[in-house]
Formats: structure tokens, sequence, C-alpha cells
């Protein structure tokens, strides 16, 4: 799964423990909605669906 480079930098802000469970979670969703790439927006709207702000 290929990543945005402002995705890739938001990522960066999860702290480094669960940043691999993040990703992946992410990655699946995108997948799910048949991305071939997660951008900014849909980061963003997959951590608000995470309940995070």
């Amino acid at each position: 799964m290929q990543w945005s480079s402002d995705a890739e930098q938001r990522l960066k802000e999860v702290p480094f423990f669960v940043r691999p469970v993040v990703r992946r979670r992410i990655e699946s969703l995108a997948a799910e909605a048949g991305l071939a790439e997660v951008d900014r927006t849909f980061y963003e709207a997959a951590k608000a669906r995470f309940g995070e702000k």
C-alpha cells in the first residue's frame, strides 16, 4: 500500500509503539475502500473513525 508523503508525516505523529498497528488498520480500511494509496484526507477520516482527534 502506497502512502502519500503528507499522510506519512501525519503517521509519524502517532507514538512509535502503536504506529505499526495504526498503519495496518488504516491500510486495511483503505483496501476495503478500494484505494491504492493512503492520502492525508483518508488518513484523517480513518483516524476520526478510531475516535482520535
